[in-house]
């Protein structure tokens, strides 16, 4: 494999500083996103999941079809779920500066029909197909981290 490197982007000219977000910000980050990728395990192994989602009161709601592997993985598990990773991010592929987010904990199936009825209306599907289910992910674990210029303060 090679690179062309007349279409790579320049590395930027600084370092980066890692900053760690905390749960409330990575949460209202996360809220201001529209789309990010499911983590979930097929097979015994990760799979990942390009996905648009929706938080609701601290939840991640993500729409599903009868065939996508999570949505038998979720209809499966027991009362705790299935364990799965959301994340989702807005990094600049020039400047390498932003953030990301990832939610971690378990992810069960939407099953009250007014519930399942409000996400359909709140979330479009990218994809032509009947997306019939949906995954609520509650969160056990929220990380995430800004990523700035080296000279900038750390509470800018």
């Amino acid at each position: 494999m090679t690179i062309d490197h007349a279409r790579s982007a320049p590395a930027p000219a600084a370092p980066r500083r890692s900053v760690e977000l905390d749960t409330d910000e990575a949460l209202r980050l996360l809220g201001r996103m529209s789309f990010g990728r499911i983590v979930f395990t097929r097979h015994a192994l990760p799979t990942i999941r390009p996905v648009n989602h929706v938080l609701d009161d601290g939840d991640v709601v993500i729409r599903t079809h009868e065939g996508m592997a999570l949505t038998a993985r979720a209809r499966e598990a027991d009362d705790r779920g299935v364990v799965v990773a959301y994340e989702a991010d807005s990094i600049d592929p020039l400047t390498h500066l932003g953030w990301s987010v990832v939610v971690t904990g378990y992810a069960h199936l939407v099953t009250d029909p007014r519930e399942l009825a409000r996400y359909r209306s709140l979330l479009r599907p990218w994809v032509n197909r009947a997306m019939d289910y949906a995954v609520r992910i509650r969160p056990d674990l929220v990380t995430g981290i800004r990523l700035t210029a080296a000279d900038e303060p750390v509470g800018a």
